[in-house]
């Protein structure tokens, strides 16, 4: 799916391996939440390899005697992979059972915690990532320049892979969905509606890359606070803008298609309302879902991103900071031509 998608520094001159063994992709929540330490619900914190994140939520409410629906988490793990990971189990009226005895392979609690709120999507600050790529192959001196860009620029925030099912499934079934296909089952029917939302995103963006313009602010442009869901359009496009973009304080944003009005105007305007021309069916079916318009950064920053290069071993190991809904694949992208 990424592979039409335009490059911030050019196609890559390097290949390499990720995930030749899971701890070569290691992924840890940072919390956007304290555990309060007392409440009707248990947070688990979760060591995780080579295992499905939904799978594994399952085993959890199975263990803990209790509708699936009572169990939850802040998001999303790759499966081939080490990851740490927060769920909470709703438990009120029933009794909380020895986490010491649950025994599930790949498997291991390492606390737990009372916690008065159920665990939502997306209460998470980020992700902290420990990535290898091995099997190098090409101009190591050429690697080393694309960090320095990437440190110093960030990447286009492109929705990863994973986004879209193996081979677009969750985009075909998106549009099936779309020309009246009924899908009960409401997880599925959420990951399609993020598919074809995730697919106009990646493709604006495609645009704004290819014109050079993905990190710095257009005529009309929405601009994002980094952290934050707050906006603001500038009067102008003057020297404190630039010196805010280029601290990362602030990023340019891409609408993540919905109903209401977008409050892009002039040249990105015009940008976002050709996504209506080209995808037409996609943007009527996620209206008539009712989905509401928001805004989503254009560029990504890999926060406190540290490097090792070894040519004698031929491999990369990499350390960085990604906020909640982004992607390590998708800074991998703009370093490494890979194979998983």
């Amino acid at each position: 799916m990424l592979e039409s998608l335009s490059y911030a520094f050019g196609v890559p001159s390097i290949s390499g391996v990720i995930r030749a063994r899971p701890e070569d992709f290691f992924v840890d929540e940072i919390p956007g939440f304290e555990p309060e330490g007392e409440g009707e619900h248990v947070l688990l914190q979760i060591e995780k390899r080579n295992t499905n994140t939904q799978w594994l939520a399952d085993q959890l409410a199975r263990y803990a005697g209790i509708p699936k629906r009572d169990v939850s988490y802040a998001g999303l793990k790759d499966r081939n992979a080490v990851t740490r990971q927060w769920f909470s189990l709703g438990l009120a009226g029933a009794a909380e059972p020895d986490w010491e005895d649950m025994n599930i392979e790949n498997v291991r609690v390492l606390q737990h915690v009372r916690h008065r709120r159920k665990l939502r999507r997306g209460t998470l600050q980020g992700n902290r990532f420990q990535l290898v790529v091995r099997e190098l192959h090409g101009d190591l001196a050429a690697l080393e320049a694309r960090l320095q860009q990437v440190d110093q620029q960030g990447v286009p925030n492109y929705f990863g892979e994973q986004r879209f099912g193996h081979d677009g499934a969750n985009l075909q079934q998106a549009l099936a969905m779309f020309q009246g296909k009924r899908i009960k089952d409401r997880h599925k029917r959420s990951l399609y509606l993020s598919a074809a939302r995730s697919c106009l995103f990646n493709e604006l963006l495609s645009v704004r890359v290819a014109a050079g313009n993905w990190n710095r602010a257009i005529e009309g442009d929405v601009m994002l606070l980094a952290g934050t869901n707050s906006y603001f359009i500038p009067d102008a496009i003057d020297a404190e803008i630039q010196q805010r973009l280029d601290s990362f304080d602030i990023h340019p944003s891409g609408c993540l298609w919905g109903k209401s009005e977008s409050p892009a105007r002039d040249q990105a305007a015009l940008l976002e309302d050709n996504l209506s021309q080209t995808h037409p069916e996609y943007c009527r079916g996620l209206e008539q879902a009712g989905l509401k318009q928001e805004r989503r950064s254009l560029r990504l920053q890999a926060a406190e991103l540290e490097w090792e290069l070894d040519a004698s071993q031929q491999q990369l190991e990499l350390l960085f900071i990604l906020p909640a809904g982004s992607y390590a694949t998708t800074v991998l992208r703009e370093l490494v031509q890979t194979r998983d």
